[in-house]
This record gives C-alpha cells, sequence and structure tokens, in this order.
C-alpha cells in the first residue's frame, strides 16, 4: 500500500509538472514577439499618414506574427540601435532592411536572406565619375549613412576621398543635390529612388559595385527561434508572399528595374 501511495504521489507529482510546462509554453506563445525597425526607410519601414508603421518589412512581419501564431510588437529606434537592442535583449528579432555580413555575425545570427541588392552611387548631374573607381580621389567627398555596409566599404577601401558620415539618407541625398558632395553611398533601390526624385540635379549609378543580402537578426543562441524564421520565409516565398509586397510597393520600380535589365530584389 506505501508503495502505491508513492507511485500516486510520484505520478501526480509529474503531472503538476508537465502542467506547468503547458502553461509555461502557451505563455510563451502568447507573449508578443518585438521586432526593432527604424521606421524612416520607405517604402520598406516607414509610417502612413496616421503615423502607423507601415511597409514591406512591416508587412513581412506581421504575416511572421500570424505564421507563428504571436502578437507582433513593433519597436521603431534609429538604425545604428538596432543591433545593441537584440543582443541585451530589448528586442526579440531585427527586420529593418539589414545587410548579413561577417561583421554583423560576430555580434548576432541571421536568417535565410529574404532580400537582393547591392551598392551603388547617387551623383552630380555632370560629374565626371562613372564607377566607384572614379570616387577614391583626392578632392572627392562621399556621403555615408552611418551604421551601414556603404559605411563599411568606405572605412575598408577609401583612402583619398573626404568621408562624411550622417545620420540619415535624406540628408546625404541632399548634400549631393545642393552641390555639397560628389557622390552618396547607398543601396540601389533608394539611389534609384533619390535619382528618381531628383532628376535636374543628380544621376543614378545603378549598377551595383558590392552584392548584398538582407536578413532578420535573430539573437545569438535562439536557435529555436531562427528555425521558426527560416520555416516562415520559405513558406512565404513559396505562397508567394513577397511578389504580391514587390506588387504592392514597388509596382512602378519593379518594371523600371525589369526595362533596365536589373533583376528585381526577392
Amino acid at each position: 500500500m506505501k508503495l502505491a501511495w508513492k507511485s500516486r504521489g510520484l505520478l501526480v507529482a509529474v503531472l503538476m509538472v508537465c502542467g506547468m510546462m503547458g502553461v509555461m509554453r502557451a505563455d510563451d506563445a502568447a507573449k508578443p514577439l518585438v521586432i526593432g525597425m527604424e521606421l524612416n526607410y520607405p517604402p520598406f519601414e516607414m509610417t502612413d499618414k496616421a503615423g502607423n508603421p507601415s511597409g514591406v518589412g512591416v508587412d513581412m512581419a506581421h504575416a511572421l506574427g500570424e505564421y507563428l501564431h504571436r502578437p507582433i510588437q513593433i519597436e521603431n529606434m534609429p538604425f545604428t540601435g538596432l543591433i545593441p537592442a537584440l543582443k541585451t535583449g530589448r528586442i526579440d528579432l531585427v527586420i529593418s532592411s539589414m545587410t548579413a555580413t561577417d561583421e554583423r555575425r560576430k555580434s548576432i545570427d541571421f536568417s535565410d536572406p529574404y532580400l537582393s541588392t547591392g551598392l551603388s552611387i547617387l551623383v552630380k548631374k555632370d560629374s565626371p565619375i562613372k564607377s566607384i573607381a572614379d570616387v577614391d580621389k583626392a578632392g572627392v567627398i562621399v556621403v555615408l549613412k552611418s551604421g551601414t555596409t556603404s559605411a563599411v566599404y568606405a572605412r575598408d577601401h577609401f583612402k583619398n576621398a573626404t568621408v562624411l558620415p550622417l545620420e540619415q539618407d535624406t540628408a546625404c541625398a541632399l548634400e549631393v543635390v545642393q552641390g555639397k558632395a560628389d557622390a552618396f553611398i547607398y543601396d540601389q533601390m533608394s539611389i534609384y529612388q533619390f535619382a528618381k526624385l531628383h532628376p535636374d540635379t543628380t544621376k543614378g549609378l545603378l549598377e551595383p559595385f558590392q552584392h548584398e543580402s538582407w536578413a532578420i537578426g535573430i539573437r545569438k543562441g535562439n536557435d529555436e527561434l531562427e528555425k521558426q524564421v527560416n520555416a516562415f520565409l520559405a513558406d512565404f516565398k513559396a505562397k508567394k508572399g513577397f511578389d504580391a509586397l514587390g506588387d504592392k510597393y514597388l509596382k512602378e520600380d519593379k518594371e523600371a528595374f525589369r526595362q533596365m535589365g536589373f533583376p528585381f530584389y526577392f
């Protein structure tokens, strides 16, 4: 009888632990997935007229939340603060048009890539600059957005040009528009957009001189979440989710890139 009661007590204890674990898993699933992004990069991450998060990355974040059956919470912060926030646990993921680089992989992990792009150049309309080979010369002023791969490229490759890092890409483009800088290095789509916005004063050298891929940033050691994110990306791609985002936010640009002979991103 004593053995029977001990067995029964052990069974009850096991069931209680299992029940608590089930509650913990349910609590984890109910916790918001906190996603960091800089909402200052249209049409990928931005705000709409009402001030709500909008854009390609935002829609993708909501689709990820639906796929994982978890609510999402978007945290808007400067691009340079995203990796520190991820490392300290303030956010769970970075979805902010972030290039997956070896240097960043020293601090965080990345999902499978979801978009291919490259670095291009915005120059003055009458500029003698024809390619990246013409940029690193004495007297040439180059503007860059701080914390981006263009800044890393300049650090590693430029020896003669004057490099001016700024916090906002719009400020960088304005330097070229106003003739205060000779070149602005940034991603291909943005350079195309700025050249289209200022056709009388600038032109875009759109052939990428460095090819890159964007991915979702994940805190190191969070292997389970990384698997879930990669499964979502594969499913989203298979269901033509990226095609739909391209048509929703970049339809005209998508056609323009086709006519220019450049592959379109996703």
